[in-house]
């Protein structure tokens, strides 16, 4: 409660129609920060997205004014709100926003990483081969890297990540921020990961440090090298890949690819 401001006390108190991410937490915030609500609420969340922006759209262009409001976060990070906006910037309406907490700046700050630069990847996929394959694509990203990830899949995240940018990477879990239960852990991706083998609750926050100069990968050609010479020591083929890959700090299936030329 004590984060929420004058300006959206006065919004709330204003607005024509406030969309909601769940209408019955809401009118809870709205108790409890003395509100008095005399604009139509209504619901506004991922399954209704779509065809609930057309007619928040439609007030909007008949003069009235909309707030959005989620259950937790900055509408349109990972909240609903992105539709809406786009919308109505494509009819002329104005919008603004009124600043609140947000998970991706909060984490980024009390990690210890860099924030000079640093970008917002939102939710890792859910099966493990389609995340392997975009943390893959982030080996080489230089920035510091924000992600949020469900509770249940964090350590299989934290698992991933280590695969992907190596076990030694410095990284942050940030959970419940800015409620009564938050929680900073930091360390490499692989004590993280081994942290979350446990059970672990509450809304995630992943700061993970960006590639630097001193932890770039090496040449592939190298790399296909040293598990040739593994092989010749008479170590199989299969563990030689596993081997150089964790020490190299790449995906054994990147290795696994460049040694079988495909």
């Amino acid at each position: 409660m004590g984060d929420a401001s004058p300006r959206l006390r006065e919004a709330l108190a204003k607005a024509d129609v406030i969309a909601a991410e769940d209408t019955r937490r809401f009118r809870r915030l709205a108790s409890d920060l003395a509100v008095t609500v005399t604009g139509r609420v209504v619901s506004y969340y991922d399954a209704n997205e779509v065809g609930r922006a057309k007619e928040l759209l439609e007030a909007l262009l008949a003069g009235q004014t909309v707030v959005v409001i989620t259950d937790a976060g900055m509408p349109g990070v990972s909240d609903p709100g992105y539709r809406l906006t786009h919308l109505a910037v494509e009819a002329g309406v104005q919008v603004t926003a009124l600043p609140g907490p947000s998970a991706v700046t909060t984490a980024l700050a009390v990690s210890g990483l860099p924030s000079d630069r640093f970008c917002f990847e939102g939710f890792p996929p859910r099966k493990p081969g389609e995340r392997a394959r975009r943390l893959a694509a982030l080996a080489g990203e230089e920035r510091t890297m924000v992600f949020f990830e469900a509770p249940h899949r964090v350590g299989a995240a934290l698992e991933a990540m280590a695969e992907a940018f190596g076990p030694d990477r410095p990284a942050a879990v940030c959970r419940e921020l800015t409620k009564t239960y938050e929680e900073v852990r930091r360390g490499t991706l692989a004590e993280l990961a081994e942290w979350a083998a446990g059970e672990v609750r509450g809304e995630i926050t992943l700061v993970i440090a960006g590639r630097t100069v001193s932890d770039a990968p090496p040449v592939m050609d190298d790399l296909v090298g040293e598990v040739a010479r593994l092989e010749e020591t008479g170590v199989p083929r299969k563990q030689a890949i596993v081997d150089v890959a964790k020490s190299a700090g790449i995906p054994k299936r990147e290795l696994y690819n460049a040694v079988h030329g495909t």
